[in-house]
């Protein structure tokens, strides 16, 4: 089976931070993105209880817009998800939950994309985004 590396970096190559964003199987018995829900993952860490070591990861949440694909790209939407108080909705996983990486599309809207926008600032200058369901048959599978 192939193996993928999720990143949680606060410095990578020396230039930015690099923090990617997965699916997290919250519900194994349905399938497809019904069972699954979006993750942007801050930070692993593990630990220890009663001889067990638990390997688990900080995440920030995404809501689904809808509980279909938009209708006309096929793709989902989501957004960061919120508390009532505004903050950032965290959780925290058994790294035995995330799926597979995914890769999101920005929702562009009517607005000009500032010129001085750098990629790594992306995920923080849009409000929603498309999860990418061409990236790889993975992402294609799990979005259809």
């Amino acid at each position: 089976m192939r193996q993928e590396h999720i990143h949680a970096c606060p410095v990578w190559r020396n230039e930015a931070p690099r923090y990617d964003r997965v699916f997290v199987n919250t519900d194994a018995s349905v399938e497809g993105m019904g069972g699954m829900d979006i993750a942007h993952v801050m930070c692993f860490f593990a630990f220890t209880f009663e001889g067990v070591s638990y390997p688990c990861a900080v995440v920030h949440w995404f809501d689904k817009a809808d509980n279909r694909p938009n209708e006309d790209t096929g793709m989902w939407i989501i957004k960061p998800s919120y508390d009532n108080g505004h903050s950032p909705l965290i959780g925290i996983i058994h790294v035995d939950s995330i799926y597979w990486a995914t890769h999101l599309i920005p929702l562009y809207g009517t607005h000009a994309t500032p010129q001085d926008l750098k990629r790594y600032d992306s995920y923080d200058a849009f409000q929603a985004f498309y999860v990418n369901k061409f990236a790889d048959h993975h992402a294609f599978e799990i979005t259809s």
